[in-house]
C-alpha cells in the first residue's frame, strides 16, 4: 500500500514540471512495482497489454482527482481493459479522418492531400490530451467523442499544456535509452514514459478545469440539494 507521505510527495495539485513528471511513476516502492508490472504486461500480452496500461494511467488519475493514493491501481483488470478500449477508440475516431485523407494522398498522388492529411493528423494530436483528463473524472465516453470541446480546452490550457508536452518529448527521447539493455529495457521505459506523459497533461487540465476533490463534492451536493428540491 502507498502510505500518506508516498502519495503526498507528487501529486496533481504539485506544479508542472520535468522534475516532477519524470519522479511521478519512481516515486515510491509501490510506483516502481506498478511499472514493472505494465512491462511485463505488455511483454506477455502484445496489444492487450497495451491497452491495459492506457486504462491503468485512466484508473492512476481517477483516483487522483478526489485525493485518494494513485496505487495500486492494477485491479480489476476487466475494468482496466474496458478504459483502455474506450479511450483508444477515441483516438482512432480522432485520427481516423487523416488516415483516410493520407490514403486517398498517397493514391493519388496529391500534395494538397497530403498537406491536409499532415493538419488532420496534427489536430487529432493536439486534441487528445483534451479529453483524458476530464474522461478520467466520471468515466463519461461522452466526454471523449467531442473534438471541438477537445480542442477548445486545448485552447484554454494555455503554456501549460505546450509545456506539457515539452516534458513529454523530453521522457520520450530518454525513454529510448531502455533500448541499450537488449530492448528490454525499452518495455519498462516506455511504461515510464506514458506513466510520465499522461501525469503532465492531467496536471495541467485538473489544476486549469479544478477537476478536484472539493469541486466534485461541491457538484455532488449541490446534485443532492436538487434532486431534494424537486
Amino acid at each position: 500500500m502507498t502510505t500518506d507521505l508516498e502519495r503526498l510527495t507528487i501529486d496533481l495539485s504539485t506544479p508542472l514540471s520535468i522534475r516532477s513528471s519524470f519522479k511521478f511513476p519512481l516515486q515510491s516502492a509501490a510506483s516502481r512495482r506498478e511499472v514493472l508490472l505494465g512491462a511485463a504486461l505488455i511483454a506477455l500480452l502484445p496489444g492487450i497489454g497495451w491497452l491495459l496500461n492506457m486504462g491503468h494511467r485512466i484508473m492512476v488519475v481517477h483516483r487522483m482527482q478526489p485525493g485518494q493514493p494513485p496505487w495500486p491501481a492494477w485491479r480489476d483488470y476487466g475494468n482496466l481493459l474496458r478504459h483502455g478500449l474506450i479511450t483508444a477508440g477515441g483516438m482512432v475516431y480522432y485520427y481516423l479522418p487523416g488516415l483516410i485523407i493520407a490514403y486517398a494522398a498517397w493514391s493519388l498522388r496529391s500534395a494538397l492531400l497530403g498537406m491536409g492529411a499532415g493538419a488532420f493528423l496534427l489536430g487529432a494530436t493536439i486534441a487528445i490530451p483534451g479529453y483524458m483528463s476530464h474522461y478520467c473524472r466520471q468515466f463519461d465516453p461522452a466526454e471523449i467523442y467531442n473534438p471541438l470541446r477537445a480542442l477548445r480546452r486545448r485552447m484554454q490550457g494555455g503554456a501549460a499544456y505546450w509545456r506539457a508536452w515539452l516534458i513529454t518529448f523530453a521522457a520520450l527521447t530518454i525513454s529510448f535509452v531502455g533500448l541499450l539493455a537488449f530492448g528490454v529495457g525499452f518495455l519498462v521505459t516506455s511504461v515510464w514514459f506514458w506513466q510520465a506523459a499522461g501525469f503532465s497533461f492531467a496536471s495541467v487540465f485538473t489544476q486549469r478545469f479544478e477537476l478536484t476533490s472539493k469541486v466534485i463534492q461541491a457538484e455532488v451536493r449541490t446534485s443532492g440539494a436538487t434532486a431534494r428540491g424537486r
